[in-house]
């Protein structure tokens, strides 16, 4: 696992994308990655001289070219460090027609250059994969309780963030061409060709990355489409009404109710509610079968029918009265409520006091080449034009992807990666497993060995490394130990 790990990461970053750096050391400003720090290290000790003009600085950045200097983000409000080579704006998807368009960030890689370009994308659906490029993985982070960036994609579909012009989403089919459409205009713009590609994203995306890399194999253009892998977190992959959340919920809630703080009449509310829906009998058929003795039977939840089987929503809005700083993303997080330069530390719509969200003030906006007159919000709402109907009621009319995309990719680049967090109660890991087992790749059904590797860290935290020695405690933060499970089968990594 470290070794594809590594190697998925290595490549330069698109938001539509960004790659993952380990951050080392605390400055004003917020946290560094070891490269981007090594880097200014580097500038610092340069002879000083007369300042540079745009092109001198600008003349090592490897895509800096008469096509794409009206790309290069020179500085951001607020980050007062070099951003280095940094491009943002919109693409066409159809270069004739400039109404329609997808907003990208593209963040080369500091180091030594690799002929490797990483897709990200959020989920949602509807939501920006801005929060990738400045919270999640990259270069730089303003995340959730910081008054100031530290350093850390695309805006997928159309309707989405900054993406330009008319919604037409209905299928998976149909929105990952119009991304691939707009990915080979970008290639062109920074003169961008044989390119190891790899796609990835979160949640909502569990959908797009399948759909997106399986167009891309359609396109037979090893100069342009070379897909090579694709990853996917806490991913929407198979049924996630019924079986991801609905018929996995209830242990995890028991499994850290500690946490949660639900009184013992309200569990008992939760336990009948398992009971008598039937999601204790479908978990003691299918859940931790290796191999699975079957195929598991066609689910699907309907709010409206299945109405008083909604053990999900109950035990979401119930969990807000325990906790009223409840993050369904991470469900140990206690209050106080942190602040998001986003506006969007959760569920809950929140920034500290004077924090406008960020990318929806003017300056940044100017300097990241986006729409002046374009409302910016984190997630702008579902982008499917019908807004309802398909296999999960969003107006997605396509299958989901453990029925044929998603094994596709598999069999065709062998380097996939599935990975799910424990303390997720939007996208159980138990339900994430559960898809994994009802889909056949490679010529079997789901994994035939239950994953048990530890996966163990032995670098130390280089988040908090400094803080630590600074302090005192220089080897109780050191190393990470053991952080999870993984394993892999034909062509298919999973971690948790």
């Amino acid at each position: 696992m470290h070794d594809m790990l590594s190697y998925i990461w290595t490549t330069v970053l698109l938001v539509v994308a960004l790659s993952t750096l380990r951050v080392s050391s605390m400055r004003p400003g917020g946290l560094l990655s070891e490269a981007v720090r090594r880097d200014q290290v580097t500038r610092v000790m340069l002879p000083s001289g007369p300042s540079q003009g745009l092109e001198e600085r600008a003349a090592p950045f490897r895509f800096y070219k008469n096509n794409t200097k009206k790309y290069l983000v020179e500085s951001l409000p607020e980050m007062d460090f070099d951003l280095g080579e940094l491009y943002s704006g919109v693409v066409p998807i159809d270069m004739n027609n400039a109404s329609r368009g997808l907003f990208f960030v593209f963040q080369p890689r500091v180091g030594e250059p690799v002929d490797e370009i990483t897709i990200w994308l959020n989920g949602g659906p509807g939501c920006s994969s801005l929060e990738g490029f400045l919270q999640e993985n990259g270069k730089f982070q303003w995340a959730w309780g910081q008054f100031s960036p530290t350093i850390n994609k695309v805006e997928y579909p159309v309707g989405v963030g900054f993406s330009i012009g008319e919604s037409r989403a209905r299928t998976e089919e149909g929105i990952a061409e119009e991304f691939n459409d707009f990915f080979f205009n970008f290639q062109k713009i920074f003169a961008i060709s044989k390119f190891k590609i790899y796609v990835t994203g979160e949640s909502y995306a569990g959908r797009y990355v399948p759909y997106i890399a399986s167009g891309m194999l359609d396109r037979n253009d090893s100069n342009h489409f070379n897909l090579s892998g694709a990853l996917t977190y806490n991913p929407t992959i198979g049924e996630f009404g019924w079986v991801q959340t609905q018929a996995v919920i209830y242990p995890l809630i028991e499994k850290y109710n500690n946490v949660l703080g639900y009184n013992s009449s309200f569990m008992a509310k939760l336990a009948s509610i398992d009971q008598t829906c039937g999601y204790v009998d479908y978990r003691d058929t299918h859940v931790d079968k290796f191999p699975p003795s079957q195929v598991q039977p066609p689910k699907y939840f309907n709010s409206t029918v299945d109405a008083d089987c909604d053990i999900w929503h109950a035990a979401y809005f119930a969990a807000y009265g325990a906790n009223p700083c409840f993050n369904p993303y991470l469900i140990t997080l206690q209050c106080p409520l942190q602040g998001d330069p986003l506006g969007f530390p959760s569920d809950l719509i929140y920034s500290y006091p004077n924090t406008p969200v960020y990318f929806d003030r003017e300056d940044v906006k100017k300097a990241m080449h986006a729409p002046v007159d374009r409302e910016w919000s984190l997630c702008n709402g579902n982008p499917f034009v019908e807004g309802q109907g398909g296999p999960q009621n969003l107006g997605d009319m396509s299958a989901d992807p453990i029925q044929r995309v998603l094994p596709r990719v598999i069999e065709a680049t062998r380097r996939v990666l599935v990975a799910n967090s424990d303390l997720d109660f939007e996208t159980p890991t138990t339900g994430t497993l559960l898809a994994i087992q009802n889909m056949t790749w490679g010529g079997l059904l789901g994994f035939q060995n239950k994953p048990v590797k530890p996966i163990t860290i032995t670098e130390p935290d280089l988040q908090y490394e400094a803080i630590f020695a600074s302090s005192g405690f220089d080897d109780v933060d050191d190393p990470q130990g053991t952080m999870g499970v993984q394993h892999f089968e034909r062509g298919l990594m999973w971690a948790e």
